[in-house]
């Protein structure tokens, strides 16, 4: 590998988030650490260095793209400076990879004489690359500083939607109206209309096939490999054979009679009695789209759980 890619791998594996493992960041370490391409890693050193800054400029600290630009002939534009600070070294901050303003703390956040220096932490790491000692020296690092990789993943995961099965299974939906009603759909509709059911498939905006019951699917003839075409949620009433597939809708996608008729076409082999369910937020969408819900289909409203609205007239919930 040549240092670039060296300096990936370092990013990498200390817990750095994909985005702070490009190029632009991996030189930016290279400055930092004042490694020049024929350089050996454990002669890395601290310097304070600004962002910019170049012997035109004058600068107090020495400039990293002008190090870049230099040892590496990777060129960037004076405007690129705000994508380092915000989307490379913003984030070694935060991982502990470098210290802001170390020598002068109270600089203001314009001031040009701000600067970046490594940590002692992350220079114990970074000497040792390449030698017997990295292992242990990036474990002392990571159980010092911690993964920010992993840091960013549970702040993510902090603001998704939790739900656990009753077999146990625990699932996180990403943040968003549309899961908070699915959630709701599990939770509240299956608890009123479709009691003793098991849940066969949800999907979820980031991750389209969350959950599936593989096994169940297929014994009822239900096509696996079409996940992308089954409804939102698939509910499963083994007792009374009847398969509730609903339909999550905050802006788009109601049970339209196009829709239906997709359903039952994709569910001919289907061996269970099927029951078509569009799920609403409020009432303020279901009115949005009431004109384009098909007959002998139901309509559940999640701030209004213990009622159902029945498009049909000759029986309740039930398939047809």
């Amino acid at each position: 590998m040549n240092k670039i890619e060296e300096a990936q791998d370092i990013l990498t594996q200390l817990g750095l988030p994909k985005a702070q493992q490009n190029e632009r960041a991996a030189l930016t370490l290279l400055a930092l650490a004042q490694i020049k391409e024929v350089s050996e890693w454990k002669d890395a050193r601290q310097l304070s260095m600004s962002v910019v800054g170049s012997k035109k400029l004058l600068a107090k600290y020495p400039g990293i793209m002008y190090f870049i630009v230099t040892n590496y002939g990777k060129e960037y534009a004076e405007n690129s400076r705000e994508s380092f600070r915000r989307f490379t070294l913003h984030q070694f901050v935060q991982a502990g990879i470098c210290e802001h303003n170390p020598e002068e703390p109270n600089l203001p956040v314009n001031s040009s004489n701000n600067h970046y220096r490594l940590s002692v932490e992350a220079l114990d790491a970074i000497r040792a690359y390449g030698s017997r000692k990295w292992e242990e020296a990036k474990a002392s690092y990571l159980k010092v500083k911690g993964s920010l990789a992993v840091l960013y993943a549970g702040n993510r995961n902090l603001k998704k939607v939790p739900l656990v099965l009753p077999n146990g299974t625990a699932l996180l939906f990403s943040p968003g109206k549309h899961n908070i009603l699915q959630v709701a759909i599990i939770n509240e509709f299956a608890s009123r209309f479709a009691q003793g059911s098991e849940l066969l498939y949800v999907g979820d905006t980031e991750k389209k096939n969350l959950y599936a019951n593989v096994e169940t699917l297929k014994s009822l003839g239900i096509p696996i490999g079409l996940h992308s075409k089954l409804p939102d949620v698939v509910l499963y009433d083994a007792k009374k054979n009847w398969l509730f597939l609903v339909e999550a809708v905050t802006s788009h996608g109601p049970v339209s009679e196009k829709r239906k008729l997709e359903l039952i076409t994709l569910l001919k082999d289907c061996k269970a009695g099927l029951i078509y369910v569009t799920a609403f937020l409020e009432e303020s969408t279901f009115r949005k789209y009431a004109s384009d819900i098909a007959w002998d289909t139901e309509v559940w409203i999640a701030n209004k759980p213990e009622h159902m609205i029945h498009f049909n007239g000759d029986r309740f919930i039930g398939p047809r």
